[in-house]
């Protein structure tokens, strides 16, 4: 009897380690804070390219959402970014960069045209704005300030979007 609890405690203390460096972690994520991320070009939804170096630095800041049509943690997500799209569109330029992974830019098209977005959408087909903002999955949130710097990252339905943005506003 003793041994099953002492096994429970065990069990439960590794899964609190496990927890706890998980959340530790999502300080980390992606980009440091304070780095300015390299350019990329990437392409619209027409194919156009389009450089994201004028958007670091840009004298604004900017949120940038890894996206995917299939990202249940974008879909939970998309309330929060809709509502500060608004309350910030002014002040703040938002991208929805939609990776290439399990998705079609047909599909991409089709999704923003049946859905309101908070941004504007661009297509990474070749992983290149993946790479530059070290995007660890979909979901991944990067907000720069007016000068490009990294105010935030986060990844998962549970970041507070109005509060990371807030990091970036003097």
């Amino acid at each position: 009897m003793i041994d099953r609890y002492v096994r429970t405690a065990l069990v439960l203390a590794v899964a609190g380690v496990a927890i706890f460096r998980t959340a530790a972690a999502q300080d980390q994520i992606g980009l440091p804070l304070g780095a300015t991320p390299e350019a990329a070009e990437i392409e619209d939804l027409e194919g156009n390219a389009v450089d994201l170096g004028p958007y670091i630095g840009g004298g604004k800041p900017v949120v940038l959402e890894f996206w995917a049509t299939w990202c249940n943690n974008c879909e939970e997500l998309e309330p929060q970014l809709l509502a500060a799209s608004r309350k910030y569109k002014d002040e703040v330029e938002f991208l929805v960069v939609a990776v290439a992974v399990n998705q079609s830019l047909r599909r991409v098209r089709r999704y923003s045209d049946e859905h309101e977005m908070p941004g504007r959408v661009l297509w990474d087909s070749k992983g290149r704005a993946v790479r530059a903002f070290m995007a660890p999955s979909t979901s991944y949130i990067v907000v720069l300030d007016a000068a490009g710097i990294v105010a935030y990252t986060g990844v998962g339905p549970e970041q507070d979007i109005d509060a990371a943005i807030q990091k970036a506003i003097p």
